[in-house]
This record gives structure tokens, sequence and C-alpha cells, in this order.
């Protein structure tokens, strides 16, 4: 959305570091056209999952109207005004109100106290909360207590939760590669939460390097049906981020540069820039299920004994990812270092 009110160099920057590689005209419609499909599922077997997305713009401002209209249509947000000169603490509480509002309460004080001043002229604010339930959900009766190597010599127990059930299953690049289907609406549409288990119970930060040099087509593209015996930790994650420097160092320091920005887009009464992109993301994952879900099977029969299943254990570190199978379009992304938090 910020990118729709950039021009010149400021927009160029962002392009690259972003990697947009369709031009405006479709680049929005395309973002817009995603976020409905991925959020507009509704019914008993839906995933909840919410995507907040909104800026917020000094007031008294006059925008543009080619930039309310982008982010209105294509975004369902827009810019909102508030009073960072006159009352940067209200402004602060309204934001913090309106993304707790938008994620079912699951998301709380995104933006933190000191963090919205008199000087603040722009604010993007982003959150994401995902809650699926599993095609075929884990029995909580099978859920023990055992050791999660955190690091050399530590390995505290957490709850690790079992089931032997049909998944996709793929070894690549050090790490054995697992896929667990979410119950969805739709058949055709299925998310999945793929999880990346080192080889090595140290051998994280090399696969996440991998992950960063746009490798994870070949970690999706080992996976095959199979018979997996899962032990799983259960886990629940509020990761919480400031992105200014980092998307400074990844190329575009000119949306942050109070002198050289360039948002003519938004609006020409005062030259804005980037004061701070924050982010903040829940998940949860636990044995969950459906009782329609819990009580599906095929029976099936056979002459001799099944083969034994392979075996899935995350008792160290691993690297996952929330996907939308259709499109391949990737939701949530993060890793798992402590279970207990």
């Amino acid at each position: 959305m910020t990118y729709a009110g950039a021009r010149g160099e400021t927009a160029a920057q962002m392009a690259k570091t972003l990697e947009f590689t369709l031009a405006p005209e479709a680049l929005h419609p395309a973002f817009g056209a995603l976020v409905k499909e991925l959020t507009q599922a509704t019914g008993p077997k839906a995933p909840e999952l919410r995507i907040a997305n909104r800026l917020w713009g000094q007031a008294g401002l006059t925008l543009e109207p080619a930039f309310q209209s982008t982010t209105q249509q294509h975004y369902g947000a827009g810019i909102e005004l508030v009073d960072f000169k006159g009352a940067s603490e209200k402004a602060r509480v309204r934001i913090n109100q309106w993304v707790e509002q938008q994620t079912n309460a699951k998301i709380k004080d995104l933006m933190p106290p000191n963090s919205v001043t008199a000087l603040t002229r722009l604010v993007l604010t982003n959150a994401i909360y995902f809650k699926g339930k599993w095609a075929t959900p884990f029995d909580k009766k099978a859920t023990k207590n055992e050791p999660f190597t955190v690091k050399p010599g530590a390995a505290p127990a957490v709850p690790m939760m079992r089931k032997t059930l049909q998944a996709k299953l793929g070894q690549a690049a050090g790490a054995t590669v697992l896929e667990l289907a979410y119950e969805a609406q739709n058949p055709e549409r299925p998310l999945a939460m793929v999880i990346i288990l080192p080889t090595q119970a140290d051998g994280l930060p090399q696969v996440e390097q991998r992950l960063s040099a746009g490798q994870l087509e070949g970690y999706i593209d080992a996976l095959q049906p199979a018979r997996v015996d899962v032990a799983l930790p259960r886990f629940k994650i509020t990761a919480e981020f400031e992105l200014s420097k980092a998307l400074i160092e990844l190329g575009m320091p000119l949306a942050f540069d109070d002198a050289k920005a360039d948002f003519s887009g938004i609006t020409r009464a005062e030259p804005l820039f980037i004061s701070q992109v924050r982010h903040k993301a829940f998940v949860e994952v636990n044995e969950e299920g459906t009782e329609a879900a819990a009580a599906t099977g095929v029976a099936m029969a056979t002459r001799s004994a099944p083969a034994p299943p392979e075996v899935f254990r995350a008792d160290h570190p691993f690297a996952f990812l929330i996907r939308d199978v259709a499109t391949g379009a990737v939701l949530f992304m993060g890793r798992v270092t402590d279970p207990r938090g």
C-alpha cells in the first residue's frame, strides 16, 4: 500500500527491494485479489486467517484521489488520519485498538509506548493471525512430555504430540520435510503447514540460509505422499518486529529519509516519509481437530502386514511455514527453537 504512493527513486528502490515484478497497475489488483481469496473462506471447516493492514497519516493532509482509490479498492483498508502532532498518544491507542479488533483480540499493543511521537507523519501497520484445524487431528491423550534439544546439552521436556497419519514427506538439502494438511472449507483450496527439520540438531542456521537464498521450492518439490509416525511439539508463538532497519539494509533507504523520501503519490501537501514499519504475528499449533475429522476414517483390508511408517520426530529446532497449496503463497514463516515460548 505504501508503494502505491511512492514516486521516483523511492518507488524504484521499494520495487527492487520487495522484488515487485509487475507494473503498479497490475501489482495492486493482484495483491488485492490474493488477500481476498485467502481470507474470504467461511464455514465450520474454514481456518481462521486474519490479515490487518492500514496506513495512518497526519490529519489535515489532502490525499491524492488515485492513492485513496488504489488502497480502498484493492486492499480494503486505505489510510486513516490521526493527530500525531497534537495527540500522539491518542493516535497510538487508536492504532492499537483497530489492530486488536481486526485480529480477534489476538494481536495487542502493536505500537508500544513511545513508538508514536509528534514528529510521526506516516505509520504502516500489518498484523496476521492464523489458527487452523488439522485435517487429521492429533489425539490429546497421546501427547506426552518428551525432550526437545534447544541447544547442545540442554533438552527440556515439552508436550510432544504423536500421530501416525497420511501426509507428505521428503528429504532435501540437509533436512527432512513434512507437510501436514489443515482442514479446509473448499477441498480445492487446501492450506498446509510445512515443517523443515534439519538433519543435524544444530542445523537450523544452514536451513535458514537456504531459505533466504530462495530455495524453498527445493524443499516443497521433495514432498511425496507417505504414511508417517509424527512427533511434533505443541507451541504458541507471538513474534514482533520493527522492520525499518532491515528494509533500509535490503536496499530502500529513501523511503525512511525525512529529507529525500518521495511519497507525493499519497499527498503533495507535506513531504512524508516512513518512520516505522511494525509487524506482529500470532500462530498456535496444537492437537485440535473437529468431531467430523476425528470420526472420519478409511478402512482398508490387506493380506499382509502394512509396511512400517516413516518416522518424523521434530525434537530439535526447525523452520515452519503455512502456505496456500493452490497458489503456493506463503502466509506465514517462522522458526521454533524452544516450544516453551
